[in-house]
């Protein structure tokens, strides 16, 4: 489902409720309290900030425990409507390179702060969807890489020539990645990573010539970028620079900035996108996630300030 076609079906908020409840109850709805499944249909009337709303909440029959489709969602304490959240979500299931908060702002007329946790919301429940088996499993080929996110040193800053965030990527040819932020590119964490993501029954693990990579004890094949060499064969690791390269662009064209705090939801964000770009439902598995994730608070989300170091 894209973006028009959200457009078009959720016309209102009445629409996102029957679409969650489908998501959420396939089998029919059931009391959130007891399990009975057994509940009545009510109609109530509230009024916040001067307007009068009327949504539909459910009452079981068995322990009379009214409840809401949204209830224990991330989507229960959120003043959005949730036609805006349908949007946002397929706007950043279908901008390859993501959607800024800014971007967000300018589009339904928010404040900054609520855009941004709303992004961010929904990167914790791509993050979430992506959780898979070993990557090379059955005999396929696989591309390990590091690489630095981070902006090119200026003395003129307040930083270190060096102050940058190492980023581990992991890349099945014709499948899945795996990336996250490491403390350092030393053989004992990539090759470590390599064991925990990579299967024993993988055909080849394809990196550069770094030192770090030697004596790993999986089928092994090396590319030496120093000498020029990109391309031997089917020895190369040009799957995972690809992947680098789309992050990147997208880390400096549509956010500028990022923080070492906030770097695992974007690339989170990024990978989900990478793992599932061929499922025509991405749209509904994203919503299924936001569902079944539970929520994120602004305070959980922003932590100690001392933390959120630019990088760019």
């Amino acid at each position: 489902m894209n973006l028009v076609n959200v457009i078009q079906e959720f016309k209102n908020d009445d629409d996102c409720r029957a679409y969650l409840e489908k998501i959420r109850w396939p089998e029919g709805v059931h009391c959130l309290r007891c399990q009975g499944k057994k509940t009545n249909r009510m109609k109530i009337t509230q009024t916040r900030r001067g307007k009068t709303y009327t949504r539909e909440i459910f009452e079981c029959a068995s322990c009379l425990y009214q409840f809401s489709v949204t209830a224990g969602t991330v989507f229960h304490d959120s003043h959005l409507p949730l036609r805006t959240w349908f949007i946002v979500v397929a706007m950043m299931c279908e901008a390859k390179k993501g959607i800024s908060a800014n971007q967000v702002k300018r589009h339904f007329q928010i404040n900054y702060r609520t855009a941004w946790y709303l992004c961010h919301r929904i990167r914790r429940a791509m993050q979430a969807g992506n959780i898979f088996g070993k990557l090379g499993s059955g005999g396929g080929i696989v591309e390990a890489d590091e690489t630095y996110i981070g902006g090119r040193y200026d003395k003129r800053r307040k930083r270190g020539p060096f102050e940058k965030q190492a980023v581990m990527g992991i890349v099945e040819r014709s499948g899945k990645v795996h990336a996250e932020a490491i403390p350092a590119p030393s053989k004992a964490i990539l090759v470590g990573k390599i064991h925990e993501h990579v299967a024993k029954d993988v055909k080849t693990v394809m990196t550069d010539e770094a030192s770090a990579y030697r004596n790993l004890d999986l089928p092994h094949q090396v590319i030496r970028h120093s000498a020029l060499e990109y391309v031997r064969g089917e020895v190369h690791t040009n799957t995972v620079e690809n992947y680098w390269s789309l992050l990147k662009r997208g880390i400096i064209g549509s956010f500028h900035q990022v923080s070492v705090k906030h770097l695992p939801r974007y690339l989170g964000e990024f990978s989900y996108r990478y793992n599932h770009r061929a499922d025509l439902g991405l749209f509904t598995r994203t919503i299924t996630n936001l569902v079944d994730t539970g929520n994120l608070t602004y305070a959980d989300l922003i932590g100690k300030a001392s933390e959120q170091k630019a990088l760019f």
